[in-house]
């Protein structure tokens, strides 16, 4: 096992891995920018290193200084959180080359991932169903564009190939707006990602979005962690997340589980990974893969048992998968919601100082937040703060103590949206459970309408 670890993240990822490191006897470094020199995790840390200015190009994008930090405090392996670094397959070759072990996937695996056509086309030779679409890049003549179309049937969506976190999209509905939707597609991929491929899909009309989490070891053992559902989404952004998907028959989740599992052995995937996809009318439609640590992991591990950071560095460390699929039990039920550092209204970032903080407690209620009393959020990052997870023997108890939760959280100095989540919880399609990927955005379209 490893002596020590660098983390090359921030916020509550940073410190969530920092209390796995804890836990395992196994030293932990966290990096920082300017702007997270009062971070909790900094202070908590064994070592810390500052490796540059508040923007996250001269900091935390900076591959140089990263490894720079791991080499002068003589940590073994990185640990990449999510974001940032986490999944760009240039640094894990980098940490690698620089004799460090990069805590995730091979760089090969990052980059079949990492591009949606290969990723598509190697879970189509893995038998994950896949959305019908184009069989690969769209090609530049336009009449073959047309007739790709046609096939697919409209709707359709336009969509970069070096595309995530909702970017690089675009909905087409009609013939006449083809040609021009996948020329200024291209053009923002090209710019954006570097990147100009884009590809066709059928646009579904109101699916559920479905992710299946899977650990896979070096020796090909691979697991799948069942599922979450991350419906509840606004600009393609997770808002609240939960464990497992309602309504849903387990048989089609085991099913779709041993099949993301199976691909992972055939890939010779390493480490934790989530395959995302849409489910409409009870079938499974694969549309990418994260080779990371998710934000939402804590509602999986809620309903497992299973510490998910913690088995992703016994992996790294070369060894075995510590359980067999047969031993992971599913138990009771968790949600999670986002704490933002927004209007709860006008989505506004709102950074600044906190002036109180009170996390809530009692059973089933776990908070992972790096704030406290007297913390400034800094204006130059993502607006998340934190995460409540709540979990219940059912989903009617983890919704209860969710509310009991956020009816105790008191934040001042700065706006957050825990306000919304209070509405949401009490939401009639809500707590019934099943709300497709439109839904919060046409209920917040509502409530703006008064």
């Amino acid at each position: 096992m490893f002596k020590k670890i660098l983390i090359a993240n921030r916020g509550e990822i940073a410190l969530r891995v920092q209390r796995a490191c804890r836990e395992m006897g196994i030293q932990a470094v966290v990096v920082y920018s300017e702007a997270d020199r009062e971070a909790k995790y900094v202070k908590l840390a064994d070592e810390a290193v500052c490796i540059g200015p508040a923007p996250s190009g001269q900091s935390y994008l900076s591959m140089p200084a990263i490894i720079s930090a791991a080499e002068v405090t003589d940590a073994e392996a990185i640990h990449p959180g999510y974001g940032f670094l986490s999944e760009n397959a240039d640094f894990a070759e980098r940490v690698e080359k620089s004799g460090f072990v990069f805590i995730g996937p091979t760089p090969e695996s990052i980059r079949l991932m990492g591009d949606k056509v290969s990723a598509k086309q190697a879970m189509q030779r893995a038998g994950v169903p896949t959305v019908p679409g184009s069989d690969g890049a769209l090609p530049d003549d336009p009449a073959e564009i047309k007739r790709i179309a046609r096939t697919i049937g409209y709707p359709v969506i336009i969509k970069a190939a070096g595309g995530g976190g909702g970017r690089g999209m675009r909905v087409v509905h009609t013939e006449a707006a083809l040609l021009h939707a996948v020329q200024t597609t291209k053009s923002e991929a090209a710019a954006a990602f570097n990147n100009p491929e884009v590809y066709m899909e059928k646009f579904l009309q109101n699916p559920r979005h479905i992710e299946i989490q899977v650990l896979a070891d070096q020796y090909r053992n691979a697991v799948h962690l069942f599922e979450r559902d991350c419906s509840m989404q606004r600009r393609h952004q997770k808002v609240i997340e939960e464990a497992p998907a309602p309504g849903i028959p387990r048989r089609l989740i085991e099913r779709i589980g041993d099949r993301c599992a199976a691909a992972c052995k055939r890939m010779g995937y390493r480490g934790a990974g989530t395959f995302e996809f849409l489910y409409e009318n009870g079938e499974f439609y694969f549309i990418e893969m994260n080779t990371r640590v998710q934000v939402e992991h804590p509602v999986t591990e809620m309903i497992t048992g299973i510490d998910i950071v913690r088995t992703q560095i016994q992996i790294a460390a070369g060894q075995k998968l510590p359980f067999t699929q047969r031993q992971i039990q599913l138990r009771g039920h968790a949600i999670e919601c986002r704490l933002n550092a927004e209007d709860p209204y006008k989505f506004t970032p709102s950074p600044g100082r906190i002036t109180a903080w009170h996390a809530p407690g009692g059973p089933g209620v776990r908070v992972d937040s790096h704030i406290y009393s007297g913390y400034c959020v800094p204006p130059n990052y993502d607006s998340m703060i934190g995460k409540i997870i709540a979990y219940g023997d059912t989903r009617e108890q983890a919704l209860a103590r969710m509310r009991g939760a956020l009816a105790e959280v008191v934040i001042e100095g700065i706006k957050t949206n825990v306000p919304l989540h209070r509405e949401l919880m009490v939401d009639a399609n809500f707590e019934a459970g099943g709300t497709n990927i439109h839904y919060l955005e046409s209920w917040l379209a509502q409530r703006e309408r008064g």
